[in-house]
């Protein structure tokens, strides 16, 4: 098994026998487990959703026309019932992520990082030298206040007590906190680190000039949204489908999908454009 499919599985069974030992008399080992489960699960999707399809596809690359209130209300609940993320600096740092990609100016790692240094860096990015965050919707209103630091305190400090008043125990709340956190830096370290080292994964395009990998187990995709198809995606940015291949499994393509048939989304022009070399031909959205 590879490490970072080793270091994922063993986040989640710790975070699972933490919910259990953790868990209140009142409420049981396996009440606790499925508190946990259920809070796991909100957090991790919740996440994708606004990171990975709302934040990454439909602001940051434009391959996605989200309605304005969809947009704004998954932004709103996400940071403040699941993790925090600023998603104006967010934005920037992406697009200067794809500009300078694995060289001076990406703010979340250079070619010659390794992994201790990389880690730190999903917690302490470099510093962003250039703003690529000028878009209406990042200055609305909504996005100001959301990007914010005292809404990011504030929001998660209610997050946090409303949690532990549904809950009644401090420490089981604390012990799925702090967990949920750390699978999201296992997550962060997937997108960061082990599909921008060319030690793992593979590559479709190879003339590239950096160091992005495609990874495609079932854990990474599902937990990323797709976004550990890092060649597919830095080749082609604006493609709406990470997904070169219809070997490669896309739970981030399945979500971006049900959201179209809700109505909330549609593919913008450059989004539904598909490159003649990708393999899949048909876009099938």
């Amino acid at each position: 098994m590879k490490i970072y499919n080793l270091t994922g599985y063993l986040i989640i069974v710790l975070y699972m026998l933490a919910s259990m030992y953790f868990a209140p008399a009142h409420l049981g080992p396996w009440t606790g487990l499925l508190i946990g489960g259920v809070y796991f699960i909100f957090c991790w999707f919740s996440g994708g959703l606004y990171l990975a399809d709302v934040l990454h596809l439909g602001i940051a690359h434009r391959s996605l026309d989200y309605k304005e209130w969809f947009i704004k209300a998954v932004t709103v609940g996400n940071n403040v019932f699941g993790l925090y993320v600023d998603p104006i600096a967010w934005v920037n740092r992406h697009r200067l992520h794809h500009k300078n990609a694995d060289h001076a100016g990406d703010p979340n790692k250079l070619a010659g990082d390794g992994f201790w240094r990389t880690f730190y860096l999903c917690v302490m990015p470099y510093r962003c030298i250039d703003n690529m965050a000028g878009d209406e919707i990042l200055r609305s209103r909504t996005f100001r206040v959301v990007a914010h630091p005292v809404f990011a305190i504030v929001a998660q400090a209610f997050s946090f007590y409303l949690f532990w008043k549904l809950v009644g125990d401090l420490k089981f709340v604390l012990a799925m906190w702090i967990g949920i956190r750390i699978f999201a830096q296992w997550v962060n370290m997937v997108q960061n680190y082990w599909t921008h080292t060319r030690t793992f994964g593979y590559r479709r395009y190879h003339d590239d000039d950096d160091n992005a990998m495609n990874i495609g187990e079932w854990l990474p995709v599902t937990a990323t949204f797709s976004a550990c198809f890092q060649n597919n995606h830095h080749h082609y940015p604006r493609l709406l489908r990470l997904s070169h291949d219809e070997s490669e499994y896309d739970f981030g393509f399945i979500t971006v999908k049900v959201m179209k048939y809700l109505g909330l989304v549609k593919a913008t022009r450059t989004g539904e454009e598909v490159p003649k070399d990708v393999p899949f031909g048909v876009l099938d959205f």
